[in-house]
C-alpha cells in the first residue's frame, strides 16, 4: 500500500547522509594499459515505462510524436500548478530496487535541483538526491565472478528535448518528454574495464526489461548513461574522476571509456595532473571533449520540494510487490539449464527474450522464453528448443523479421512437432509452408523470372551497367531478387534468369 503524509515537514538533510563504502578489487592486468588500473562507475537514467508522467496526468510521448502535444500545465511550469505523484512509477521503481537487491526505504523525499536551461521549464528538476527511494544493492555481471554495487536508486523528472534548426539557426524545444518519470541508478565504482562497463549496462537493461520497469532502449533515449572514469598506478589511490555525459550506445560508451583512459594516462605520464571536469563524446573523432570544469559546475542549490510530502512505503506494500515479481534473468537461465538445454540454446533464448516488447505500467511482455515454456508442456524441452532455434527462428531470420513478428502460434507449432515426432510428416517443409518460406524449385521459373523483372525495374541504372558490359553489378541485382523473394529464390538460378532477361 502506498501511503503519503501531508503537509510537508522539513527534514534535515544530514539525517539522510550515509558514508560511502569504498569497494576494492584485486588488480587486473590489461595489455592495453599494463601498469595502470582503471576505475569506472556509471549513472544510468532509465525512463519508466508508464502510460503517464511522474507528476501529471499527461501521457508519456513516443518517438516521432508531434512536438508539444503531450504536455500539461504542470509539465510546462504554469504558475499555480501542483504535482500529483503517479503511483505506477513508484511501483515500477520498487520492482527495480528489489531486482537489484537494494533496500527500499520506508521513508523517502523529493528535492528541487535548481539550474537554468531552456529544456527545464520550471528552472528546477524534482529528484531524490538526499533521501532516495532505495539504497545499496548489487548486480552480478554475466561474465566472470564480478558483482557491481548499487549506491542508490532515485525517482526524478525527465527534461524536455532541445534540437537545433540549422537552416533557421534556432533552437527548438519539445516539451513532450518534460516530466516523464526517470529512475537514476547510481553504481559503485566497481568496474575495471570498458568491457565490464558494457556487461553492466547490458545486464541492467535485461533486468529492467524483465521486471517491466523500462524498455532500456538506448537508441530512442529511454536509457542514458553518464560514465565516471579515473586512472591510477597499480597499488596507488584512485585517480581524479572525470564524467562523460549522455552516452546512448554501448559501443560508443566502450570507445569513450577507452579514449578517456588513454587521455588520463598521457597526462599522468607527462607529469601533469588530471583536471576534474565533465566531458562529452565526439562520435566522429572517437574522443572526449571538455564541457565544463569543476570550477564551472553549477551550484544546484538543493532544497526539499515544499509541494510534495514525504513518500512513505509500508512493509506490506513492499512485500506485495516482491511476491508478484517475475523470475529474474539469472533464475530463468538456471531453470532452462536444469531442463536440459545446452548453454548455447539457453543463450539464444535469453538473447531473443531480452529484446521482447515491454508493456506499460508493468505489463510483462511474452517473449521467446514464455513461448518456449508454453510449447514445452508435456513435450521434450530439448526437442522444442531445437525446433525454435533452428527452424522457427531460422526462418524468421531469413525473412529479416524479429520474434515479435512470429506468425506461428504455440498451438500450431506444437501440433507440427507432434506430427513430426509421430513420423507422419517431414518438418521443415511444413513449417516453411506455414511461414510462406518454401524455397522456389528450379522448375518454378515463372516466379523467379517475375522477381528478376521487378528487380531490373527497381534498379534501372544497375541493369544498364550490366548491359554495357559490367558483370560485377549483376550481384546487386541478384541481391535485390533475394530481397524481393525473401530468400526463397535460388541465387544461381536468379543470376541465369537475369542474364537472359538483360540480353533481350
Amino acid at each position: 500500500m502506498l501511503v503519503r503524509r501531508c503537509p510537508w515537514r522539513s527534514v534535515q538533510l544530514h539525517q539522510f547522509w550515509r558514508p560511502r563504502q569504498i569497494h576494492t578489487r584485486e588488480a587486473i592486468y590489461d595489455k592495453r594499459w599494463p601498469d595502470w588500473e582503471v576505475v569506472i562507475g556509471i549513472e544510468v537514467h532509465a525512463q519508466i515505462k508508464s502510460r503517464r508522467k511522474l507528476f501529471s496526468e499527461s501521457f508519456t510521448s513516443h518517438p516521432g510524436e508531434t512536438p508539444n502535444t503531450t504536455v500539461s500545465a504542470f509539465d510546462s511550469a504554469f504558475p499555480g500548478t501542483l504535482p500529483t505523484l503517479n503511483p505506477k512509477c513508484v511501483e515500477l521503481a520498487v520492482r527495480t530496487a528489489l531486482a537489484l537487491n537494494s533496500k527500499v526505504q520506508h521513508h523517502s523525499a523529493f528535492d528541487r535541483k535548481h539550474y537554468f536551461y531552456s529544456d527545464l521549464p520550471a528552472g528546477y528538476q524534482i529528484t531524490q538526491r538526499y533521501a532516495p527511494l532505495a539504497s545499496g544493492g548489487y548486480i552480478k555481471l554475466s561474465k566472470g565472478d564480478v558483482s557491481v554495487g548499487i549506491t542508490q536508486i532515485q525517482l526524478e523528472q525527465d527534461t524536455a528535448k532541445s534540437s537545433f534548426d540549422g537552416l533557421r539557426r534556432t533552437s527548438l524545444i519539445d516539451l513532450n518528454r518534460a516530466g516523464s518519470g526517470l529512475m537514476e541508478i547510481v553504481s559503485e565504482p566497481d568496474m575495471r574495464s570498458p568491457e565490464e562497463a558494457a556487461d553492466y549496462v547490458r545486464t541492467l537493461q535485461a533486468v529492467l526489461r524483465c521486471v517491466g520497469s523500462s524498455d532500456g532502449n538506448m537508441e530512442q533515449g529511454s536509457f542514458r548513461c553518464d560514465v565516471n572514469v579515473s586512472v591510477n598506478k597499480h597499488g596507488q589511490a584512485h585517480g581524479t574522476r572525470c564524467e562523460i555525459k549522455n552516452l546512448n550506445s554501448v559501443k560508443f560508451m566502450m570507445i569513450a571509456i577507452t579514449s578517456e583512459v588513454f587521455r588520463h594516462i598521457e597526462l599522468l605520464k607527462s607529469g601533469r595532473s588530471v583536471p576534474q571536469d565533465t566531458r562529452g563524446f565526439d562520435e566522429n573523432k572517437a574522443e572526449t571533449f571538455n564541457l565544463r570544469s569543476k570550477a564551472d559546475s553549477p551550484d544546484y542549490r538543493y532544497m526539499p520540494d515544499p509541494n510534495i510530502p514525504p513518500l512513505l512505503l509500508s512493509e506490506e506494500y513492499i512485500e506485495t510487490i516482491r511476491k508478484s515479481m517475475p523470475d529474474l534473468p539469472d533464475a530463468t537461465r538456471a531453470r532452462l539449464l536444469k531442463l536440459g538445454l545446452s548453454e548455447r540454446d539457453t543463450d539464444v533464448l535469453m538473447a531473443i527474450d531480452s529484446g521482447r516488447e515491454v508493456g506499460f505500467d508493468g505489463e510483462l511482455g511474452k517473449g521467446a522464453v514464455f513461448y518456449f515454456d508454453s510449447l514445452a508442456q508435456q513435450r521434450d524441452p530439448r526437442v522444442v528448443v531445437n525446433w525454435m532455434t533452428h527452424e522457427l527462428i531460422g526462418q524468421l531470420t531469413a525473412r529479416k523479421e524479429t520474434f515479435s513478428d512470429n506468425p506461428v502460434s504455440v498451438k500450431q507449432l506444437g501440433e507440427l512437432i507432434d506430427l513430426v515426432q509421430d513420423g507422419k510428416i517431414t518438418a521443415p517443409s511444413v513449417l516453411a509452408q506455414e511461414l510462406s518460406l518454401e524455397a522456389v524449385s528450379e522448375d518454378d521459373s515463372a516466379s523467379t523470372r517475375a522477381w528478376c523483372v521487378e528487380a531490373i525495374e527497381a534498379l534501372p541504372d544497375e541493369a544498364e551497367a550490366v548491359r554495357q558490359g559490367n558483370p560485377r553489378v549483376l550481384n546487386k541485382l541478384v541481391g535485390k531478387v533475394m530481397q524481393l523473394s525473401r530468400g526463397r529464390a535460388d541465387a544461381q538460378t536468379a543470376r541465369v534468369v537475369l542474364e537472359d532477361v538483360l540480353r533481350r
